[in-house]
């Protein structure tokens, strides 16, 4: 969930996450307009709408958030339940609120500066680098139009990736030249001969 834009996080209702499936579906995202009011519209592209796929433990806050807010809203005789992330009355949370939120949050922690939008360039660095997943893959996570931009925006760490790889297949090789053909004990190497210069 750390990928999805503030936006498309306000915009959830309870249709889009499949807890059974492990799957969030995003499809909208919740926009304020000049005068304060929020409103539900389409992604920036028809290639924007994607799948998230959502860990165990993001499923079963999720399934705990819901139950809570089941028994919220009946004990308030609200018949709003849907929005997944809402006010107590119902009201769906607008992309602003979330942002001061979360600096709340992170001034309250004592953490360095960080802004809500690094979580999810945290979340495609770690798929990257921790996870090895490929960059079409991340690019489906994060709605990207193209892998094109995914490679663009994350250029320094696919470079890293790229001396990784190149360092682990340079490891592979040079194990490889240790020990002769169909296996046995590793090659020593010779002592280099020394030529002996007559005069």
């Amino acid at each position: 969930m750390m990928a999805i834009r503030r936006g498309e996080a306000s915009g959830l209702v309870w249709d889009d996450p499949d807890l059974d499936e492990g799957i969030a579906y995003i499809s909208r995202q919740l926009q304020q307009g000049a005068n304060g009011q929020l409103k539900a519209g389409p992604l920036k592209t028809e290639s924007s709408c994607h799948a998230v796929a959502l860990d165990p433990e993001t499923v079963i806050v999720l399934r705990a958030h819901r139950s809570r807010q089941g028994r919220h809203f009946s004990q308030a005789a609200t018949r709003s339940e849907r929005w997944v992330f809402t006010h107590e009355d119902g009201e769906p949370l607008s992309p602003s609120y979330l942002t001061h939120k979360f600096n709340d949050l992170v001034e309250e922690a004592d953490l360095p500066p960080v802004r809500l939008h690094d979580l999810r360039h945290g979340a495609a660095t770690l798929m990257l680098l921790l996870a090895g997943e490929e960059l079409k893959t991340i690019a489906d996570h994060l709605g990207h139009s193209s892998v094109v931009l995914t490679a663009d925006t994350y250029l320094s760490v696919a470079v890293e990736l790229g001396l990784k790889a190149a360092a682990a297949a340079a490891r592979l090789v040079l194990n490889a030249g240790k020990s002769p053909p169909g296996g046995g004990s590793v090659r020593r190497r010779s002592a280099p001969v020394m030529a002996e210069i007559t005069a």
